[in-house]
């Protein structure tokens, strides 16, 4: 379970990172076409210098930049094969531990048997590498939230990535934006709960690791849904540059 568990992480990191990819791509694209529309920078809220939207947009690209590393650092941590570990005291059985590891495609093999059974950092890595990503698309969310509402009136939502309401007709809810927000809070908690299960373990194996598959497996599922409608939310975004 251990080794498998480690080789699910790194085809999870490899999805993740491509899909950061994809969320690049609509910013760098938007940069270009809007490169020199001029709007306020801020601070504390309030404007502080004048910037461009292209500026603007490619302040939101080099944080992806360090969640990928990050995602590749999860999948390294990840890449060290337990198998052989046995239950606690190695096998018996004459194992060749680093064909194996070649053979399933790990970068290396554990060193010690007693903390390759117990170890559960690269689960932890990987879900801090979550939290932080939802940490950037929750800061973007916001921004293009306040800068979509009539106060700002700065850009236009595509109506795809919006929803309306039936008593106020004139209203474009932010709604994906705010849900991608949202979903920062679950994937911090996440972290959170994993490590709250660590701190106290006593011996190699402990049932309580059983409580490591459900938050990861969580992560990914909410990363792979907002990561596209993010891409998407910006390849459709308009602005309004009078």
């Amino acid at each position: 379970v251990a080794t498998d568990f480690r080789l699910w992480v790194i085809r999870a990191c490899d999805v993740i990172e491509g899909q950061i990819v994809v969320l690049q791509q609509a910013l760098l694209a938007s940069a270009e076409n809007d490169l020199n529309v001029p709007m306020p920078g801020y601070t504390h809220l309030q404007h502080a210098q004048p910037v461009t939207w292209g500026h603007w947009v490619i302040a939101h690209f080099w944080p992806l930049m360090r969640d990928s590393a990050r995602f590749t650092r999860a999948c390294a941590s990840a890449g060290v094969m337990p198998l052989g570990s046995a239950a606690l005291a190695g096998s018996a059985f004459a194992v060749d531990r680093r064909a194996l590891a070649d053979e399933l495609g790990f970068e290396s093999v554990s060193e010690n048997s007693l903390d390759a059974v117990s170890d559960r950092d690269f689960a932890t890595d990987f879900l801090y590498a979550a939290a932080m990503l939802g940490v950037h698309l929750s800061q973007l969310s916001e921004k293009l939230i306040l800068f979509s509402s009539s106060e700002f009136g700065f850009v236009v939502l595509d109506d795809s990535y919006a929803t309306g309401s039936s008593l106020m007709p004139q209203k474009k809810n932010p709604d994906m934006l705010e849900l991608t927000r949202g979903k920062a809070g679950r994937l911090i908690g996440n972290l959170t709960g994993l490590l709250a299960t660590l701190k106290g373990l006593p011996s190699a194996y402990d049932k309580d690791l059983q409580e490591d598959k459900e938050p990861v497996f969580d992560a990914f599922d909410t990363l792979v849904l907002a990561l596209p409608v993010m891409a998407g939310v910006i390849r459709t975004l308009k602005l309004c540059p009078d």
